[in-house]
């Protein structure tokens, strides 16, 4: 009996207000896909500084309980265990309902407050918080609390359409929450938190269960600090506007994150940008993704994913920050320009560890290694996960960094060009014969750096013979085993390579400015060294000769020794 009250006293609410200013549906001829890599501002936010200040002798006081909620001044009233407020001002929460709703109607032109400090609500029809109408709509959990909102696995249709409540904080205005107490959230219908505009979280603890998405802005969200448990269905962070390209971006400022999904853990229409904090993530599809970009700026994010773990239909862009991905897909993709300027990555598993399907890779600077099924670093141009065509359009520059690539296809696969200036490239390429340490369409100009690259030789490559930098390409009699060293002195008998492969080699190219034009080189496998061993290779410390090999001199910028 008290539903069907319930579900008059909100469409007498509805039907007075009549909807005014609250229609944010997006009619599906007005989504137009946008498939260019323009950058686009994003829209500014709703955040004021003033939105975190009150006077608290203006607070009106609202004790909840079953069919008998106490409200200490004007501006909300309360029928049926549904509060409504209807004045723009602070409201101060405590209390329980075990089955209603707190509703905000507002015409006024100022911030609704809802202060909550201790409140628990179950509403087993709809939202248990419902921001119908107001200008902004801010949420302040008081410190030291703990707050607890669910709803029921079905709602009341209202009619709305796209605008129907589907979300245990349902937002149809600008909505902000900040404080440092807890709020709890089981949505057992839909999803945890939805603003039909801009979201913002300042500050808070928070754990969310929800059958669909954890937290959503349409508009736009923006996290500026706060730690969050999310365990959904669907999608952790989320923001969709598709009919504005100006909206549907996610920023991250700061917080602490442990995102379960049965979706994507992130996933924006627009961009996404990280300027810190510390991502947990564990996705049935993709890790983190966005459409027009994704911009790390610092921060740490171990990221488990049945796809892609980080996947940007446009740009990616790496500046800084520390990087663990277990993907069974790829570790880092973008469809356009992908650059990694610097930060720590390591791609533990992954089926492709960095891709780029239409366009570069540049690596500046940064710690990357990669585990892969099959290519390590992949310059698509244009093609499918290697599958493409040689261009001359489409570089993969390594201009600084250090590369570390355990492969099980190509150490380095790039369907165009390649062009080293400087850093550290090390690969172990696949033991099969299909595949390669370096494969590429173009040219690979080799003109600073250290390369260094062991596979098998049937397919092997050396950079182009029009490079500034001499390399060797050694292919062996042999098959030898991972860790069997080989060891490279020049005429002083000074030791300028000593390698330990972690896989079984036919082949090597080496590459590094101690290769000198003119000069001789010996070639010894097997014996010891008393060096640092990173990745294989033997720094410092005394190397005791094992078997001379062979010998060869640099008269080319390319040497082939067999």
């Amino acid at each position: 009996m008290k539903s069907k009250f319930i579900y008059i006293i909100q469409l007498l609410i509805f039907l007075t207000v009549g909807f005014i200013g609250c229609d944010n549906s997006v009619d599906s001829d007005d989504v137009v896909e946008d498939t260019t890599t323009e950058e686009v501002e994003d829209d500014e936010s709703h955040d004021d500084s003033d939105d975190y200040t009150w006077e608290e002798g203006d607070e009106i006081q609202i004790i909840l309980a079953d069919n008998s909620t106490a409200i200490s001044g004007s501006g909300a009233s309360v029928a049926w265990n549904v509060v409504t407020v209807s004045s723009a001002g602070t409201y101060k929460f405590s209390g329980s309902l075990t089955d209603g709703q707190v509703i905000v109607n507002s015409d006024d032109d100022d911030i609704v407050r809802l202060v909550l400090n201790g409140m628990d609500i179950n509403c087993s029809y709809g939202s248990p918080l419902y921001l119908f109408n107001a200008e902004k709509v801010v949420i302040v959990i008081t410190e030291n609390t703990i707050n607890n909102l669910s709803d029921g696995n079905s709602y009341t249709d209202l009619g709305l359409g796209d605008d129907n409540p589907n979300a245990v904080i349902f937002s149809m205005t600008d909505l902000t929450i900040s404080g440092d107490g807890t709020l709890t959230i089981d949505a057992n219908h839909n999803d945890g938190i939805t603003s039909k505009d801009g979201l913002i979280i300042s500050s808070g603890i928070y754990n969310i269960s929800a059958e669909d998405d954890g937290i959503r802005g349409k508009d736009y969200l923006i996290i500026n600090n706060g730690s969050f448990t999310i365990d959904v269905e669907g999608v952790g962070l989320k923001s969709d506007n598709e009919s504005d390209e100006s909206k549907g971006y996610i920023t991250i400022e700061d917080g602490t994150f442990n995102i379960n999904s049965g979706g994507k853990g992130i996933d924006a229409v627009k961009d996404v940008e990280f300027f810190n904090g510390d991502l947990n993530i564990s996705a049935q599809g993709k890790g983190i993704s966005g459409k027009t970009g994704l911009v790390f700026s610092n921060g740490n994010y171990t990221i488990k994913s049945a796809d892609d773990a980080i996947h940007s239909k446009g740009t990616l862009t790496i500046n800084k920050g520390y990087f663990l991905i277990y993907s069974e897909d790829d570790g880092l993709h973008a469809d356009y320009d992908l650059t990694i300027n610097d930060g720590e990555i390591n791609i533990a598993e992954s089926f492709e560890g960095i891709e780029s399907a239409v366009g570069d890779i540049t690596i500046n600077g940064g710690e990357i290694h990669l585990v892969t099924i099959d290519d390590g670093l992949n310059l698509a141009a244009g093609g499918a996960s290697g599958e493409g065509s040689s261009s001359g359009n489409y570089y993969l520059n390594i201009n600084g960094g250090y590369v570390f690539i355990y492969a099980g296809g190509d150490g380095i696969d790039a369907n165009a060009n390649i062009i080293m200036s400087d850093g550290t490239i090390i690969i172990c390429g696949s033991t099969e014969s299909s595949n390669s340490a370096l494969d590429y369409d173009g040219s690979f100009q080799m003109n600073g750096g250290f390369l260094l690259a062991a596979g098998t030789s049937r397919m092997a490559e050396a950079p182009s013979t029009s490079s500034s930098q001499n390399s060797v390409l050694i292919n062996f009699s042999f098959t030898y085993s991972a860790g069997h060293l080989i060891n490279i002195q020049n005429q002083k008998g000074e030791s300028i390579l000593t390698f330990s492969p972690e896989k079984s080699y036919q082949s090597l190219v080496f590459s590094s400015s101690d290769l000198v034009s003119g000069s001789s080189y010996n070639i010894y496998l097997g014996g010891s060294s008393t060096g640092t061993m990173v990745d294989g290779v033997y720094y410092d410390g005394t190397y005791t000769l094992g078997t001379m090999y062979s010998s060869f001199t640099i008269s080319n910028t390319v040497t082939n020794v067999n």
